[in-house]
């Protein structure tokens, strides 16, 4: 899945809990305590996000097939057999998805 970061979730980066209200590309600033950002710094913070979200992606596909494995059992499995089951199949998902 392809995700975008937004103005919003850089603005939420950039000043946590800060009150703000965002029409479209429309920023009106509502908070009287913390400093609106200018939008050079909302740029920047949407790209610092998008190139640390990006570089996440190997970690999020192998979740992904880590989840459908019942690893428990697997390694329990190797463990009474002396197999290498388990291993071997994590060592595919990582040689499938490289950091």
């Amino acid at each position: 899945m392809i995700k975008t970061i937004d103005t919003a979730e850089a603005l939420q980066s950039l000043k946590p809990n800060a009150e703000w209200a965002l029409n479209g590309d429309v920023l009106t600033w509502l908070d009287g305590v913390q400093t609106q950002p200018t939008q050079a710094e909302i740029d920047a913070e949407v790209i610092r996000l998008q190139a640390e979200y990006d570089s996440q992606a190997y970690a999020r596909s192998r979740k992904a097939e880590y989840d459908q494995l019942n690893q428990y059992e697997m390694m329990f499995n190797d463990k009474r057999d002396s197999t290498t089951t388990w291993v071997d199949k994590i060592n595919e998902i990582k040689g499938r998805h490289p950091k």
